[in-house]
This record gives C-alpha cells, sequence and structure tokens, in this order.
C-alpha cells in the first residue's frame, strides 16, 4: 500500500516522531506504527485529520491506494463469477443422474437451469478473459494470483507448438496406416 509510505513520509519531513504525530491526531502511537507498517488503515476521519495536519490533499495523501483498491474489488467480483460458473455447471452435473432416474425427462429441468446459471456466468468470464487479453486457465490462475501472464502465454506458445507437431505427425501417421492398409487390400475388378 501506498498510504503507509505516504504517512511516514510526511510524519518524517514534518518532523514528527511516530508519539507526537499520535497525539496530535489523538491516536495511539501503536496505532501509527500499524499505519506505517500495513497492518491496519486510518478510517476516513483520521485521514482528513493526517491530511489537514501534513497541509496535503486526500488525494495526495492516497495516492495510489485507490487504484490498488479498485482492482482488489474488480478481482473479488471476477471470483465471483468464475466460482459461480463451477458451482452452477457442477451442480447441473452431479444432479442430472439421479433426477433423470426418478422424474424420467421431467428430471432434466433442475439440471438444466443450473446449467443455463452457469452457462451465464461463463459468458461473464469469458467476457472479462477478452478484456484481460487472457485465453488460457493457466494465465487466469497467473492472473489472479497477481503472477506472470508472460510465464503462462510463453508456455501456452509451447504447448501450442507441440500440439501442431503432434497433430501433423499423427496425420502422417494415420495417412501412411491408411495407405499400408489399402496396399495389402485384395483388389479384384
Amino acid at each position: 500500500m501506498n498510504l503507509s509510505k505516504q504517512i511516514k513520509k510526511y510524519r518524517e519531513s514534518a518532523g514528527f516522531s511516530q508519539e507526537e504525530l499520535a497525539e496530535r491526531i489523538f491516536v495511539s502511537r501503536q496505532t501509527i506504527s500499524n499505519w506505517e507498517n500495513e497492518r491496519s488503515y486510518p478510517d476516513v476521519h483520521n485521514l482528513l485529520l493526517l491530511s489537514v495536519l501534513f497541509d496535503t490533499t486526500l488525494d495526495e495523501l492516497v495516492k495510489g491506494d485507490v487504484e490498488m483498491m479498485k482492482k482488489t474489488v474488480k478481482r473479488a467480483e471476477e471470483d465471483k463469477d468464475t466460482y459461480g460458473m463451477l458451482i452452477f455447471l457442477v451442480l447441473a452435473m452431479l444432479t442430472v443422474g439421479p433426477l433423470t432416474a426418478f422424474f424420467g425427462q421431467k428430471g432434466l429441468i433442475l439440471p438444466g437451469i443450473l446449467w443455463l446459471i452457469g452457462m451465464y456466468y461463463a459468458l461473464k468470464v469469458e467476457r472479462w478473459k477478452k478484456r484481460q487479453d487472457v485465453r488460457t486457465y493457466r494465465e487466469i490462475v497467473a492472473y489472479m494470483e497477481n503472477g506472470d501472464v508472460e510465464a503462462a502465454r510463453a508456455k501456452r506458445n509451447k504447448v501450442k507448438d507441440f500440439l501442431a507437431k503432434a497433430v501433423i505427425v499423427l496425420v502422417f501417421a494415420l495417412v501412411a496406416g491408411l495407405l499400408a492398409w489399402l496396399g495389402h487390400l485384395p483388389f479384384s475388378f
């Protein structure tokens, strides 16, 4: 978080110790330490007091943290969509057998509804993947864990190249096998 660094920077430039700053804004020294070490976050009232004391704007004080908060909220929404897709599709798969065995074709109604809800979430995930230029599940995991999406893409390209070569070899093997098989067939006209 950028705020912890900002508080420490402004405190030191004003020449305050943590104790002195704590006295001026009516909190404990431990609270200031927690803010500077990212163990807690000041509430709006304390942010206002800090901005007045340091003679700066709230925007300047929390610079960078707002973007991080937006990303955290966005990531939580994306996680919700991914989990929604997985839960509803798994529920649809788990219920289709028992319900059709017990109710016949009418038993397909509930799994069908669950599947449709899962597809709704899947479409949301696909739109998100397109916006983020994420194509594979490995890239999704790397993105969600703040990992290296580029490394996942490089690995995907290696796998893609390998699969392309494997398909070529398989096609040639099938053609060769077909020709060998045709060569051993007795033809009579």
